[in-house]
C-alpha cells in the first residue's frame, strides 16, 4: 500500500545549539523503518518525471521500489549504475531544484525525499560492503583526467568501467577537489568522500596528487606520454573580490581560502598549525551555498556574531533553502538588502569594521532578479573583525595559458560542446565548473559522464 502522507518523513539532526559548536555531520540519516516508509510515498509514475530532472539520469522509481521492499543493497546497485558518488550526491545535491522538483507528490504536498533515500542506500552499502568491485579487463587505452573533483571523478569512474587505464592528476595533496576543500565536514564527512575515491581506485583508477597541469606537466606532454585523450575538470577555484577599499587588510579572506584552511587543512582542530583567525565578529559577503558554509564554519570556530551580508532580499537568496534554514537555526544573522562599500583598518592594518549601505530592489536585471539600488543616506558601519568574500569564482587560467589551440570564453571558461565536452583541441574534453563557472556537484558529474561517453567514442573512432 502506498504511503499517502503529504509530507516527507523528517530527517533526524543534531540540535542547533549543539551542532553550531562542532564539525560533526548535522543530518543523522533515516533509520531503516523510516526509509521504507518514505519510499512507499513514491507512486512509481508511468512517465517518471523525476528521472528527467536528474543530471546523471538515475533510475529513481526503480531504486525507490527496492527501498520500499527493504532491499537496500538492490537500491544501491541501481543508483551506482548511473552515479559514481551516491553517498556524496545524497548529501549535497540540490534535489529540490532537480529530481524532487518534478515529483508528482509535490503537486499536493511535499515530494518524495529522493535525496535522503539515496543517502540511506549508499550509507547502508558502505557500512556493510566487504568485497571489492571487480576491476574491468583493460582495453589497452590510456586516458588522463585533470582534476579530481566531481566532474573528474565521474569521468574517471565511467571510463574505468569501460576498461580504460585512467590516471587522474590532482594539484592538491589530497584527491576530491571541492568535495574536500570546499564543503564542510558537517555537511559532507571526508571519510565518505575517501570511501568513494577508494572504490574508484579499486576499479583501476590511478590518482597522482601534487601535480599541477600547466606547471608540473603540460597537456601537450600528457599526449607525448601516451595518453590518447584528456579530460579537463579543474573547476572554478579562482576567487573574485569586489574591488572596494580595504580588501587587502589582515583578516579579509576569500571563501576559498577560508574553507580550504578549515576543511582540507583542519584548522578547527587544536593540534593543527594552520593559520586562521578565530574572530569574534565575522561578516560573510554573499548569499550562495558557499557563503552559508563559510558563515556556519565561522560560528563553529567560536565567533560570537556571524553576519551574512547580501544585497538582495531573502526571496532572491541563491543558497539552498535547507542551508539557509540551518544557518538561521544556528544563529547566523542575515543582513539583507545591504552591501559593503569599504573595509576599515585599525592601527595595525587588521579589520576593524565594514562600511555598508542599505539597498532596495528596483527593476529586474539580465538575470531576471530585481536589481538592487543604493538607498540615499543609508551608510553605516558593521562592527566586525574579519570579512569573508564569497561573491563567486572563475576558472584558473593556467591550463588556458599553457595549452595551444584551446578556446576559452571571455570570462575564462573553456569552450566545450554541451553534450560531449569536446573542445577546440583534438582529443581534449572538458566539463564542470571549468566550462560553466561555479555550479553544483551533480551538474559537474553529469558533464563528466557525458565527456566519458564522448571520449570512448573518440578513441574507438581512431581505431
Amino acid at each position: 500500500m502506498p504511503n499517502m502522507s503529504p509530507v516527507k518523513n523528517e530527517m533526524p539532526s543534531q540540535a542547533p545549539d549543539v551542532r553550531n559548536k562542532n564539525f560533526d555531520e548535522v543530518a543523522l540519516g533515516y533509520a531503516p523503518e523510516t526509509a521504507i516508509e518514505e519510499a512507499k510515498r513514491c507512486l512509481n509514475c508511468k512517465h517518471k518525471p523525476c528521472v528527467g530532472g536528474c543530471p546523471v539520469k538515475i533510475h529513481i522509481p526503480a531504486f525507490i521500489e527496492k527501498m520500499a521492499e527493504g532491499d537496500f543493497e538492490g537500491a544501491y546497485q541501481i543508483i551506482s549504475e548511473a552515479s559514481s558518488l551516491p553517498a556524496v550526491c545524497g548529501r549535497v545535491c540540490p534535489q529540490e531544484n532537480q529530481c524532487e522538483k518534478y515529483c508528482v507528490r509535490g503537486i499536493k504536498g511535499e515530494p518524495v525525499a529522493i535525496g535522503r533515500l539515496e543517502r540511506f542506500a549508499a550509507d547502508y552499502h558502505n557500512a556493510r560492503v566487504t568485497g571489492k568491485p571487480q576491476k574491468p579487463e583493460s582495453n589497452g587505452h590510456r586516458v588522463a583526467v585533470v582534476g579530481s573533483g566531481p566532474a573528474g571523478l565521474a569521468c574517471a569512474g565511467d571510463l574505468a568501467k569501460k576498461g580504460y587505464e585512467v590516471t587522474v592528476f590532482e594539484a592538491l595533496h589530497l584527491a576530491g577537489g571541492v568535495l574536500v576543500y570546499g564543503i564542510p565536514e558537517f555537511r559532507l564527512p571526508k571519510a565518505i568522500v575517501q570511501k568513494e575515491i577508494d572504490t574508484l581506485k579499486e576499479l583501476g583508477v590511478s590518482i597522482e596528487t601534487n601535480v599541477v597541469i600547466g606547471r608540473t606537466v603540460s597537456i601537450d606532454e600528457l599526449f607525448e606520454d601516451g595518453f590518447e585523450a584528456v579530460f579537463i575538470g579543474t573547476g572554478a577555484g579562482l576567487p573574485k573580490f569586489m574591488g572596494i577599499p580595504g580588501e587587502n587588510l589582515k583578516g579579509v579572506y576569500s571563501a576559498n581560502e577560508f574553507l580550504t584552511r578549515i576543511n582540507l587543512m583542519k584548522a578547527y582542530q587544536d593540534e593543527r598549525t594552520t593559520p586562521i583567525m578565530h574572530a569574534k565578529r565575522v561578516a560573510v559577503v554573499g548569499g550562495g551555498n558557499v557563503a552559508m558554509d563559510a558563515a556556519r564554519c565561522a560560528k563553529r570556530l567560536g565567533a560570537e556574531e556571524v553576519y551574512i551580508v547580501y544585497r538582495r532580499s531573502l526571496e532572491e537568496l541563491p543558497a539552498r533553502k535547507e542551508e539557509v534554514e540551518h544557518a538561521m537555526e544556528e544563529g547566523i544573522i542575515f543582513k539583507l538588502l545591504c552591501n559593503p562599500v569599504g573595509i576599515l583598518p585599525d592601527e595595525t592594518r587588521f579589520v576593524s569594521g565594514m562600511k555598508c549601505v542599505e539597498m532596495e530592489l528596483g527593476e529586474p536585471d539580465a538575470s531576471g532578479r530585481r536589481r538592487p539600488v543604493v538607498k540615499e543616506n543609508s551608510e553605516f558601519v558593521l562592527d566586525v573583525d574579519a570579512v569573508v568574500m564569497s561573491i563567486g569564482t572563475s576558472p584558473n587560467p593556467l591550463i588556458k595559458d599553457t595549452t595551444e589551440g584551446l578556446d576559452v570564453k571571455a570570462w575564462g571558461g573553456i569552450v566545450a560542446e554541451e553534450e560531449t565536452g569536446k573542445t577546440s583541441r583534438e582529443g581534449v574534453f572538458a566539463g564542470g565548473d571549468a566550462v560553466t563557472g561555479a555550479a553544483t556537484v551533480i551538474l559537474a558529474m553529469g558533464a563528466g559522464k557525458d565527456a566519458a561517453k564522448a571520449m570512448d567514442a573518440y578513441i574507438k573512432s581512431k581505431e
